[in-house]
C-alpha cells in the first residue's frame, strides 16, 4: 500500500509540476485532491503495519534498521571504493537497505510537513510557503530518482526483485548477502524466511 501511495503521488505531483501533463488530464483540482489525501494517507499503512500484535515481524525489522553492525560500515566503505563485498558477513539488511529505509522515511515526514504548509498555507508566514514549496520540491525529485535507481536495481538483480515480492530468499542467497541473519535465523533466533 505504501508503494502504491508514493506511485500516486509521484503520478499526481508530476501531473500538478508539469503544465503539458495537468493540460492532458484537465481536471487539476481533482489532481490536486488525490495528491493531498494520498499525501496524508501515506503515513497510514506503515502506523498501522507497526501497530498490534500482527507488526512483530516490523518491529523486528526497525530494529535491525537501527542498529549498524562493523561489518554493515565496512561493507559501505568497501562500496564507496568499489571493492567487492560479497565475503562480509551482513544481517538481514546492508548499509545501503538501512540508508534507503531512513531516507524513505525521512522523505514521508519532510514531505508530509511542507505538503501540509502548502495546503493549507493562511496558517504560514509568506517564508514558510515559499520555503516549503522550495524543499517539497526538491525533496520530490531526489526521492523519484532513488525511486529509479532502487527500480533499476531490482530490474538487474531478479532474485532480490522476486524476494520483494514474495518475502522469501533462497538459502543460498541469504549464505552469500546474508549469512550473520541466516546463522540468526539457523540458531532459532529469529523469523524463518527461507524459500
Amino acid at each position: 500500500m505504501t508503494a502504491a501511495l508514493f506511485i500516486v503521488l509521484i503520478v499526481t505531483g508530476a501531473c500538478l509540476y508539469v503544465p503539458q501533463l495537468v493540460a492532458l488530464v484537465g481536471r487539476r483540482a481533482l489532481l490536486v485532491r488525490i495528491h493531498v489525501d494520498a499525501g496524508l494517507a501515506l503515513p497510514v499503512p506503515l502506523v498501522a503495519s507497526f501497530l498490534g500484535p500482527w507488526g512483530k515481524a516490523l518491529r523486528a525489522d526497525v530494529r535491525r534498521l537501527n542498529r549498524w553492525s562493523a561489518a554493515e560500515r565496512r561493507w559501505l566503505r568497501m562500496l564507496l571504493r568499489r571493492e567487492p563485498v560479497s565475503r562480509l558477513a551482513l544481517g538481514k539488511f546492508n548499509a545501503g537497505q538501512k540508508l534507503m529505509a531512513a531516507f524513505t522515511l525521512g522523505v514521508m515526514g519532510v514531505t508530509l510537513m511542507t505538503g501540509c504548509i502548502m495546503r493549507w498555507f493562511y496558517f504560514w508566514p509568506l517564508s514558510w510557503r515559499t520555503g516549503a514549496t522550495f524543499v517539497h520540491d526538491l525533496v520530490a525529485y531526489i526521492f523519484v530518482a532513488a525511486v529509479i535507481g532502487h527500480v533499476l536495481m531490482a530490474i538487474t538483480h531478479p532474485r532480490a526483485l522476486r524476494s520483494m515480492l514474495t518475502g522469501r530468499v533462497s538459502r543460498e542467497w541469504a549464505q552469500r548477502h546474508a549469512r550473520s541473519w541466516l546463522e540468526e535465523v539457523e540458531a532459532g533466533g529469529g523469523e524463518s524466511q527461507q524459500a
